[in-house]
């Protein structure tokens, strides 16, 4: 499979990337505000911007700069086909790998990273994916590297007290014993190393291979042509050799990999947690009254399913036959079952209880509630946290200082240090190179931001980008809408009240008409009240909403005004008669909207939308932990009043446009306040994109979801603190993983340099400094594993 990719877009806000994404061009202009993967360096390029282009076989590839262009006409071949490893099984065809390190680089198939060298890894897990092929190839170059490295140390600390053994031949018993450890085990490490100065990005595998090569080449050019080396290099009657430092260290570097690996396999833990949720078949019913099973990917929209007592729900849908209770703990985590009946809808991988259900499904695959959760979580467990540029920008720059520092350790040692001067320089500075570990600083937030989205999934909070859990905890203000998210966004019906000259259920017939076209939970309430008093409702014509206000059309001859005060006064129509019952209604907690026809106030109804059970704990839970709470609401400002005043809200503000939501931001924002806005509303995806961070409700709407940077699964807004717990913790666990990585590297290079020497005469061994250099990068990835054991408690 090509490691080049056609079709895959690279992670959003990837951080390090040329400009977009990828998609190579066939001859001819490419495409505006498309965006491609350069098949030399990875990184993703804007064609419109880059001057750099070649074809080869009709396609034409853009590149980021000159040089990799130039890398590219040299030799096609390398970029466009190579071969990858014979033993590693492929992900489903159409999985996009990329870098944990580096989510801008994105392959059609298993590759390492241009730009760290780490195996890529496929964004979404599949459940039956085998184990990490990386992971089951380290573990066998491992196993082997282990008894030749035994053996190669113990050669070299007693091969002395062996006395049918000479000096020479235990030399070359080591070159035996350690260059299959070296040229085999590390083989990887090497490619990676070399791969690392081929495209000019220093890295962990430049330190270790440049220390593994320097004592490996030193020691075989000692046992070839010990004559070469000067009388200060001899020792124990033969010219040091150190075959098993670079021995040691491959096989000390494999140990930590494993480690690694098998800790990181754990981040997506989550994510295949959620894949097991749904099930893995599905009973269709044909046209014909026959039923069959079907793989649930067979499954298609308008499919008609049967769920058996105790199934699982297959796909998203509207229930059209029977009565159930349905435990949809999965999605909400409330115990309590949920009644379901005809004209419910259900969400696919929740269980059924004792009834049996036929559903209609309506979101099948990619489009389902299950499948776009585990989309979000992919999405941000690949983004960049923005506390981690100080980390990219330090690795980069790290890298030359430790090269650096080392050939400044090997220049002192050599000139001013104890006999034998030279051969310790080498020692020391080998363990230098060794002991810095650049990859603790790139995996300190990525695996942090990992393993939280995760958690936070299985919690009921989806996070957009790791940009959005790391901005969260500072969130002071907290405005939120009304209906659907103080309320449970399911009105019931009221009242209906006409002034003289109409008739109640003629202000009803013709209001239900006119919102018949309507996808307010308002409007919904009004039609249902007036079908099921059998009004039969006429057509609507000219229909117009003004999102947020109210509705206007034409029905049977007539123009209809319907909505808030607000409209009202717009059109100029006054309802004198009904204020005194209006505000009746309002102080009880009732949204009032009125009905003009053909410009005269012709009367009012009234719908009343129950606050949700958890939201007066939720309010508490936010005051508890110092948030403000400001209610935004496009109802009345009397009924906003009464259900602020009976929730203890700090600032109410009623009759809110779109707009008006938005100034209301920009007005909290300019006192200096750091504002998160919760909604659940297509009229709330203004207000959602313009606040600092928006929480939609996940029983809400999709425009809703897409403007936000954080969606409450539960639609409870209660999830408002535990997201703003996980993002503080989260932070907090970035923070230990940097601190941890840039305290480890500024204590142990110096140490490894031979800083202490003078003060105590220890040294660092490069035996001891791989084995450090390996566990900084577990410490750091067992540090972020911590947060998957987080509850609702340590948050």
């Amino acid at each position: 499979m090509n490691t080049h990719s056609h079709t895959h877009e690279a992670a959003p806000n990837a951080t390090g990337s040329c400009c977009h994404s990828p998609h190579p061009t066939h001859e001819g202009a490419p495409v505006a505000g498309e965006s491609i993967v350069d098949p030399v360096c990875g990184m993703t390029v804007d064609p419109q911007r880059s001057p750099h282009q070649a074809s080869h076989d009709g396609i034409t590839w853009h590149f980021c700069s000159a040089r990799c262009q130039e890398r590219f006409l040299a030799d096609p071949q390398r970029y466009l086909a190579p071969s990858a490893s014979a033993d590693a099984p492929m992900a489903p065809a159409g999985t996009p790998y990329t870098c944990p390190m580096h989510p801008e680089i994105v392959r059609d198939g298993p590759a390492t990273c241009p730009i760290c060298g780490m195996a890529l890894e496929p964004v979404v897990p599949g459940l039956d994916d085998g184990e990490n092929p990386e992971l089951v190839d380290f573990r066998r170059r491992f196993l082997v590297s282990l008894p030749l490295t035994a053996a190669t140390m113990l050669l070299a600390m007693a091969g002395h007290l062996l006395h049918g053994l000479s000096a020479s031949t235990r030399t070359w018993l080591e070159l035996a014993l350690a260059t299959p450890v070296v040229l085999w085990a590390g083989w990887p490490f090497l490619q990676r190393w070399a791969a690392s100065l081929a495209t000019r990005n220093p890295n962990m595998w430049t330190l270790i291979g440049t220390g593994v090569l320097a004592a490996y080449l030193y020691s075989v050019v000692a046992t070839l042509v010990p004559g070469w080396f000067p009388p200060a290099f001899h020792e124990h009657g033969r010219v040091g050799v150190y075959f098993e430092a670079a021995a040691t260290i491959v096989s000390l570097t494999l140990l930590g990999q494993l480690l690694e690996l098998k800790a990181r396999s754990r981040t997506s833990s989550a994510i295949r947690a959620l894949l097991e949720l749904a099930p893995a078949m599905a009973r269709r019913l044909h046209e014909d009254g026959s039923e069959e099973d079907v793989p649930l990917a067979q499954v298609r929209t308008g499919d008609r399913l049967r769920v058996r007592p105790g199934e699982k729900v297959p796909a998203d849908g509207v229930v059209i036959e029977g009565r159930s209770h349905v435990d949809e703990s999965m999605l909400t985590g409330e115990a309590m079952p949920v009644a379901k009946s005809t004209g419910d809808a259900v969400v696919g991988a929740t269980l059924n209880g004792n009834g049996a259900l036929v559903v209609r499904a309506t979101r099948v695959g990619e489009a389902s509630v299950l499948a776009r959760i585990v989309q979000l979580v992919a999405q941000a467990q690949r983004t960049r946290a923005p506390m981690q540029k100080l980390a990219d920008r330090a690795s980069f720059w790290f890298v030359l200082a430790v090269i650096g520092v080392a050939a400044i350790a090997f220049l002192a040692w050599g000139l001013f240090g104890p006999e034998p001067s030279w051969t310790r320089a080498l020692l020391h500075a080998i363990s230098v190179l060794i002991i810095a570990c650049p990859c603790a600083l790139g995996l300190a937030t990525p695996m942090s931001v990992m393993v939280a989205t995760g958690r936070a999934a299985q919690a009921g909070v989806l996070f957009r980008d790791a940009e959005a859990i790391e901005r969260l905890r500072q969130v002071d203000t907290v405005v939120v809408d009304k209906t659907g998210t103080l309320t449970q966004g399911r009105p019931e019906f009221r009242d209906a009240v006409a002034l003289p000259g109409y008739d109640a259920g003629r202000v009803l017939q013709l209001a239900a008409s006119l919102d018949a076209g309507s996808e307010h939970p308002l409007a919904h309430a009004i039609v249902a009240e007036a079908r099921r008093r059998g009004l039969s409702l006429s057509p609507a014509s000219e229909f117009e909403s003004g999102t947020g206000t109210g509705v206007r059309g034409r029905v049977d001859g007539h123009d209809l005004l319907l909505g808030s005060p607000a409209l009202m006064r717009l059109e100029a129509v006054d309802f004198p008669d009904l204020d005194a019952q209006a505000a009746f209604l309002r102080d009880e907690g009732a949204s009032v909207v009125f009905l003009a026809i053909d410009g005269r106030a012709a009367g009012m109804l009234a719908v009343s939308d129950p606050v949700k059970d958890s939201t007066p704990e939720a309010i508490a839970r936010l005051h508890a932990a110092g948030l403000r709470v400001v209610m935004a609401s496009g109802d009345g400002v009397a009924t906003a009043r009464a259900v602020g005043r009976k929730l203890g809200i700090d600032q109410v503000h009623g009759e809110m446009t779109p707009a008006g939501k938005v100034a209301l931001l920009r007005q909290l924002q300019d006192q200096g306040r750091r504002v998160a806005m919760a909604g659940d509303g297509i009229n709330d995806a203004p207000a959602l994109a313009a606040a600092d961070i928006g929480i939609a409700m996940g029983t809400g709407t999709d425009v809703a979801m897409s403007s936000a940077q954080v969606t409450l699964v539960k639609g409870d807004l209660r999830g408002i603190a535990d997201a703003i717990a996980i993002s503080a913790t989260t932070v907090r666990n970035m923070r230990q993983n940097l601190g941890f990585a840039f305290l480890y590297n500024a204590l142990g290079v110096p140490i490894a340099a031979g800083a202490l020497y003078p003060f105590t005469g220890m040294v660092m061994s490069p035996m001891l400094a791989a084995l450090a250099m390996s566990l900084s990068s577990v410490s750091v990835v067992g540090n972020a594993l911590r947060l998957r054991f987080s509850g609702r408690k340590a948050w």
